[in-house]
């Protein structure tokens, strides 16, 4: 576990970016392709901001993501397929291939699907960050770790949900989904590297339970300390409660 902590979100994104960057040419460079995973929220503004400035052949790149909201039209503000589209697709040369999560109508067969897809591609590189309820994707505590199915259709705690209108996302809570498509625990850790994007002052609970703690299930990002290749950008705030920050 490599853990790198920056003055400002700024600088822990362009981190993040560099180093996400660095990973996915060297996947290229040794077998001529990177399978990628993109987190969204707002934890991953300026990674995404510092991986779009990278000279990268995106051509020889696929990429797959977390999760989505159950029901949400890609025309919402929310919806996390616009968000891709939006700050990453449009922003870089097309990609070999891109598999975004519509969980509009049948959520259940869409993970289905989208889990034989993955089960094809062995992922180079996952860009993931951590709730403030330490959930990893949408896997809310208690997440499942031993599931071996890609992509689950998830119940969202109030926590959660909290975190999503407290972002500006939705305008209340009655307005955010109660269930969403998400990666597993497991899929996320068959990654060959792990890139975990953390800011901000109300994730210095989670950042320090996902560190600091036994891995549990009742804290789901805990389980990265058990991954070969996993990276922690974090920013002071996010940082300032954890014992050992100092020496990071």
């Amino acid at each position: 576990m490599k853990v790198v902590v920056s003055d400002t979100n700024l600088e822990m994104g362009r981190a993040a970016g560099k180093a996400a960057a660095d990973l996915i040419r060297a996947s290229i460079t040794e077998k001529g392709s990177a399978n990628i995973i993109l987190a969204t929220g707002t934890s991953q503004f300026e990674t995404i901001n510092q991986l779009i400035k990278e000279d990268i052949d995106w051509s020889k790149v696929t990429m797959f993501h977390l999760d989505e909201y159950i029901g949400m039209p890609v025309s919402h503000p929310a919806s996390f397929r616009k968000y891709l589209k939006e700050r990453f697709l449009d922003k870089v040369s097309p990609l070999k291939a891109n598999y975004l999560i519509n969980a509009e109508e049948d959520a259940q067969a869409e993970a289905e699907a989208l889990g034989k897809l993955i089960s094809q591609h062995l992922i180079d590189v996952a860009l993931v960050g951590v709730g403030e309820n330490g959930h990893l994707a949408f896997n809310d505590p208690p997440a499942d770790f031993d599931t071996e199915k890609p992509y689950l259709v998830v119940n969202l705690d109030e926590p959660c949900r909290r975190q999503q209108m407290g972002e500006g996302w939705f305008s209340s809570l009655d307005e955010v989904p109660k269930q969403a498509i998400s990666m597993s625990v497991r899929q996320i850790m068959k990654s060959k590297y792990i890139i975990c994007s953390v800011p901000d002052e109300r994730k210095a609970q989670a950042v320090k339970d996902s560190l600091e703690r036994e891995v549990s299930n009742l804290f789901p990002a805990s389980i990265l300390q058990q991954h070969a290749h996993c990276e922690f950008y974090l920013d002071k705030l996010s940082a300032s409660l954890l014992i050992k920050a100092g020496a990071f």
